[in-house]
């Protein structure tokens, strides 16, 4: 288990589409395992298998200390819209309001080849359909009508640094 280097905007290998997994074997739960201990040291919440350059559809996500491994996933269903902000270890310093549904369930397959359900609302669907959308090679950019839409993550601290103080007692 290695931390690998997360390719950013710009190499073309992050727009690779995924192929399908069809051996289970030492490749994949190494290349799992390099994916959860990457996405933890970056630190974030999910990372799929194009973003370490492998086109390989494989992905994992962790929410609420819950690991999720999930390969050849699809979804299956989706329900209702919510729009937040949204980042992307591949987009480093930048986040946007996106749209996605509020509820999704992904069919997808374990380490092992075994076939799993999966279903989540909040950060867990949000990170899913991002997820997936990398193993097709879609960006959360892809969203945006405008690049114009990014908001500078230094520019979001120093706002609520602003609101913090304007909000602060005065003594």
């Amino acid at each position: 288990m290695t931390v690998q280097p997360i390719i950013t905007l710009g190499d073309p290998r992050l727009r690779l589409k995924g192929e399908p997994v069809d051996s289970f074997g030492k490749y994949l739960h190494e290349l799992l395992d390099d994916l959860a201990h990457t996405m933890r040291a970056a630190p974030g919440v999910g990372l799929a298998a194009p973003q370490l350059g492998v086109a390989l559809q494989a992905c994992v996500i962790e929410v609420e200390n819950q690991l999720h491994e999930l390969v050849n996933p699809k979804i299956v269903k989706a329900t209702g819209d919510d729009n937040d902000l949204e980042g992307c270890l591949s987009i480093p310093g930048y986040v946007a309001y996106v749209t996605r549904r509020e509820h999704v369930w992904v069919v997808a397959q374990n380490r092992h080849g075994r076939k799993i359900k999966l279903s989540g609302t909040g950060l867990l669907s949000r990170a899913m359909q991002h997820e997936l959308d990398h193993l097709q090679g879609k960006l959360y950019i892809d969203y945006l009508e405008s690049m114009d839409e990014l908001i500078p993550v230094a520019q979001m601290a120093s706002e609520l640094e602003a609101e913090e103080r304007e909000l602060a007692p005065l003594a």
